[in-house]
Parts: C-alpha cells; structure tokens; sequence
C-alpha cells in the first residue's frame, strides 16, 4: 500500500470501479438511492458515481441500466414500474444522470436532448490552459481506426476547412459521411501548476465530444484522459513536473489518475424549467485543493 496519502486515494478509486462490478446488484442499488439528488413524479435525478458504465458490454458485470427496476422499487414500492435511461454518460465521468418513472416520460425527454432544448454545464480539470480562455469549439468528430502496433479506434477530428500545402491558402475539405457536426462552449474558471478548470457547455450530444474538443481542438486534454491525450498510442498521460509535485504523484503511477470531468448541472424544461445540479465527488475537490485551483463561484 502506498505511504502517501494522494498515491493511496488514486489506487483507491482504480480499485473501487474494478469493485463495483463485484457487488451484488442490490448494493449498487442501494448506493444510486443514496445518489439521488432530486425526485418528483415523472424523474429521478442521480449523482452517477465514478467508474461505473451505464450500460453493459463486454467484461461488465454490474451496470445502471440493469438496477434500474431494483432502484424504482427502493424509491417507490415492490410494485413500482422500472426507471427508464434519458441519456448517457461516460463510465469515468461523474454527475447529473435523469432517470425517467415512465417510457412516456423517458420518450419526452429524449426529445428534449435530440432538440438540443436542455442545457448541459460540465466542469473538467485540463491540462494546459485555453487560448483564447473563452469561446467556442465548432469542429466535427468522426470515429477512425489508429494504425499502430496497438491498433484501435478513437473519435477524432474531422474538420471542414485545412491549409493547402501548395500555398497555404485556407482551403474547404470534402465532408466526411460518418463526421457529425459537434459544438462545445468553454470558459476558464482558474488556472494553476499547469492545470486549468473549466467550464463547458456541449451544444450538440456526440460521443465523446468534450474530451475530443479539449484534446485536439484545444491541446489541453483533460486530467486523467489516458486515451486522448495521445493519438498514435495507448498509454498513460504524461504530466507536468509542478502538477505531479503539487498531487504528490509519481508519473509511474499516473495510469490510476481519474478522468476529471463531472456534469455539474443540467437545465430541463419540463414544464417549468428545472435546474439540477450535482456537487463533484471528493476525489475532484481534493484534487482542486492540491493543485490550488480556486475561483468564485458565480
């Protein structure tokens, strides 16, 4: 067991994700009911918990669309109907997730993220620090397989203009079938030890979206995104001297660092207009702590 306490807590959280997959499925239940931040008669809004998927798939034994029923009857009665998905989040990323009490009120929900109607504020800690600190990334992302010795698939950028090599005149590039179109606002909240914490607004809803913007788009990846803070390869993020000083890490064992992106609040215009908002888990603060990352909270 590592002596310092950041190493400790980093190799904590590695294990805890790995460890909800071996619960039974009444305790992950019971730890959703204990998420829950907000409930009425048609929703039930939860802090999703770190490392843990959504759906099922390959090598996942526990996830939340399985509890789902479980969780209705802890919320309701035995007889209560299951909960129904509205939308997703990444396994790594934490915060608010809407469940629906019914498929009427599911289906109308959906529609309200198809049309783009719901407002979504993510907060995310990166690396490096904007340029310019505010603004708007407007570039499409596409899927696209990495020829490597690993070879694999990453979402990447398809952008609709480039600089002809001839004579560096902006030229407008063929639009790729499989590109969608992906818009993300950002805002920088604080910046210290070579980190930043920002805040985003993803206008349209493609997989991935924030992290590829950051990455690509920005060159600031975000903390703890082992995947896209390379192209060409699989391995863990490289960090600055000052940010592994200030987290009392070693690079070594950067591989356990979490993704640092949480979705911090979610506007639902369901009816009247309804603001939820989900507080970041403890790894997150402490991390804003040691790397002294303060701003005022608007």
């Amino acid at each position: 067991v590592p002596r310092d306490p950041m190493q400790r807590r980093v190799r904590e959280l590695a294990m805890l994700s790995a460890g909800l997959q071996h619960v039974h499925p009444n305790v992950l239940a019971k730890m959703l009911k204990q998420a829950t931040v907000y409930q009425n008669e048609e929703i039930v809004v939860i802090n999703k918990p770190y490392g843990l998927p959504v759906h099922g798939g390959p090598g996942i034994k526990n996830c939340i669309t399985d509890v789902l029923p479980i969780l209705a009857k802890m919320l309701e009665n035995m007889k209560a109907e299951p909960l129904h998905l509205c939308h997703r989040l990444d396994k790594e990323t934490t915060g608010v997730m809407v469940l629906a009490r019914s498929r009427e009120a599911a289906d109308r929900i959906r529609l309200l993220f198809k049309t783009r109607q719901v407002e979504k504020v993510y907060w995310a800690i990166s690396l490096g620090e904007p340029d310019p600190t505010e603004g708007i990334v407007d570039i499409p992302i596409m899927e696209k397989q990495v020829e490597s010795h690993q070879s694999h698939y990453k979402m990447t950028l398809a952008p609709s203009y480039r600089l002809s090599p001839e004579d560096g005149k902006v030229v407008r590039t063929r639009r790729n079938r499989s590109a969608e179109s992906a818009v993300t606002r950002y805002r920088l909240l604080a910046s210290s030890a070579a980190c930043s914490l920002l805040e985003l607004q993803p206008i349209t809803g493609v997989k991935h979206q924030i992290r590829v913007h950051l990455a690509y788009g920005l060159g600031c990846p975000i903390l703890g995104d082992h995947k896209y803070s390379h192209w060409s390869k699989l391995a863990p993020q490289k960090l600055p001297k000052i940010t592994l000083k200030r987290l009392k890490l070693e690079q070594s064992k950067a591989r356990h660092l979490p993704l640092h992106l949480h979705a911090h609040r979610l506007s639902l215009p369901l009816g009247e207009r309804l603001d939820l908002v989900c507080k970041p888990p403890p790894f997150f603060h402490k991390t804003l702590r040691n790397l002294e990352l303060d701003f005022a909270k608007d």
